[in-house]
């Protein structure tokens, strides 16, 4: 006989010992195993947080490069004004290298921010309360000019590194939450493909007969407002992720409601089933901090693939290559009022990528798509040397030169861009995940700024060869994620969990040490109860 779990809201579980028949039984099975379709709301909250958050992150990496020109000559012209001298050419470039940097030191902020905030304020709450970051620093940076504020362009810049690495970590957080398994990998990556449209965007605005003009780059810096105003209209009418509700907050009702939502149609009793099922098994519902997530010893693979995939897409060499990339094209005999146009090709490129990545990403799974970047990534850079160094000779490996270019764009673009961000949502369970993600993104600002900083001595010192670094990189990440990361595609997080714990050969499930979890009698590894007993600790309540 099985036992038929009635959920009702608000909030009280019960179980009723009603026998089912097999063939409804079946129909149960069924349901659970049927793919859920994405739907409005879906897509809807997947466009909204990457417009008004991971879009921004796209945005500012490259808004700083067209206007370079103007913005060294404003802050010369300032200097004059305050002190009577202009600054020589050393303190103009230092102080336009801190304002391009700054951007990663306040990202690295942020990320370290991000397991506090979405725990205290939630994922969509985390996303809705960091906007006022984005209109502090749009203002700031909008109306520096007329305050003759040098400091102003550069702190401004710092408050939007600052929110791009708070949404970095938490925008796929929350989406890989709220998707459903067979739909992780596709609202997983739309993040990454608005980071593209943000790069292509800036290099699109920042053309001359556009933003790009002396007048105009404070309006050019400060646009940001204006995705993250409408986010901040739209958002909070959507629910909060149904995970958190359930294992942090213990409201079933505004699970419910949460979940019905963002379903269609689906056997909402078995995903509640699912996450209860995650609950159980951890040892405890708080959140873990960082210093906990390193020495659990449950975690010491998933924690060893965040860091080194996450590392690895800094140190992939897609950085660096945008020191070179006006020099490839140059060398290659492009004419130079023409590179920009070339360099809008290239974000063009990118959002294709993307594109390819996104409807892929489910038919090919995750390791394809990273495994198949990095080795594109790697031979492309292999390929930038081997023709840098031969063009002296034979002048047509210049246009491969191009070609590496177009591929590391495209090889990154296609997983290593966001995969990462996807792979560790997917890894940890709920209680793990704000610490992994606060890893992941510190080591993500962290290489991206060591790159940022060392790029330019390994180009003095080792010249056309320092892609080789990259090269190596590129193929020992591939090869990594080859041996030791799991498919995890259409997976729940418990079942990704089991995989890595037979790494451990150690007990994946534990005693419950919370007593608002539901207790377990039997399960079967699919979450759901083999006898259908269910049973609450009775100092327990569930909200």
């Amino acid at each position: 006989m099985a036992e038929e779990v009635l959920i009702t809201p608000p909030g009280k579980i019960t179980s009723f010992l009603r026998p089912m028949d097999s063939s409804k039984l079946k129909a149960i099975e069924e349901m659970n195993e049927s793919p859920t379709h994405l739907t409005s709301s879906l897509l809807a909250v997947a466009f909204l947080t990457s417009f008004g958050s991971s879009m921004l992150y796209g945005y500012n990496l490259a808004v700083v490069n067209s206007p370079a020109v103007y913005i060294k000559d404003f802050y010369n012209r300032t200097s004059v004004s305050r002190n009577g001298t202009g600054l020589d050419g050393e303190a103009l470039t230092l102080m336009y290298s801190l304002t391009v940097s700054v951007f990663a030191i306040g990202g690295l902020l942020g990320s370290l921010m991000v397991g506090m905030l979405v725990t205290r304020f939630g994922r969509k709450g985390t996303v809705v309360n960091s906007t006022v970051l984005v209109f502090i620093a749009g203002s700031l940076m909008g109306f520096s000019r007329i305050c003759g504020s040098p400091e102003m362009v550069i702190f401004g810049r710092f408050v939007t590194g600052i929110h791009s690495g708070i949404s970095l970590s938490v925008v796929p957080m929350y989406l890989g939450e709220i998707a459903p398994k067979n739909l992780r990998g596709f609202l997983g990556l739309v993040p990454s493909l608005f980071i593209c449209a943000g790069v292509f965007s800036a290099q699109i605005l920042g053309l001359h007969e556009i933003l790009g003009k002396e007048d105009h780059w404070p309006l050019f810096l400060s646009l940001v407002v204006i995705p993250t105003f409408i986010q901040l209209m739209l958002l909070p009418w959507f629910p909060e992720s149904p995970r958190y509700l359930l294992i942090e907050k213990h409201n079933v009702h505004a699970t419910i409601i949460a979940l019905k939502w963002y379903r269609a149609k689906c056997n909402i009793q078995s995903e509640i089933e699912e996450m209860q099922e995650e609950q159980r098994s951890l040892s405890s519902v708080e959140t873990v901090s960082v210093w906990r997530l390193i020495l659990d010893p449950l975690v010491r693979w998933q924690l060893l693939s965040v860091v080194v995939i996450n590392i690895g897409m800094q140190l992939s060499g897609i950085d660096a290559l945008w020191f070179y990339t006006n020099d490839i094209f140059r060398n290659a005999g492009i004419p130079d009022p023409e590179i920009q146009y070339t360099t809008v090709g290239t974000g063009a490129i990118e959002i294709i990528a993307g594109l390819i990545g996104c409807f892929t990403i489910e038919k090919l799974g995750r390791r394809p798509l990273i495994i198949g970047g990095f080795l594109v990534m790697g031979f492309c850079c292999a390929g930038i040397t081997l023709s840098l160094v031969l063009q002296v000779h034979l002048p047509f490996m210049r246009y491969v030169s191009v070609g590496c270019v177009v591929g590391i764009i495209a090889g990154f673009c296609i997983g290593p861009a966001g995969v990462p961000f996807l792979i560790t949502a997917e890894l940890f369970k709920q209680s793990h995940r704000p610490a992994a993600y606060t890893v992941g993104g510190s080591l993500n600002w962290i290489s991206n700024f060591t790159v940022g900083f060392v790029f330019p001595f390994l180009q003095m010192s080792a010249g056309s060869y320092c892609y080789l670094v990259f090269c190596c990189v590129c193929l020992a990440v591939a090869a990594f994620v080859f041996f030791v990361i799991p498919e995890t595609k259409n997976k729940t997080f418990v079942e990704i969990s089991q995989m890595f714990a037979s790494k451990e050969a150690v007990p994946e499930t534990q005693g419950l040490g919370h007593p608002d979890q539901l207790k377990l009698r039997k399960m079967n590894g699919y979450g759901t109860l083999e006898n259908g007993s269910l049973e609450f600790d009775s100092s327990s309540s569930v909200p």
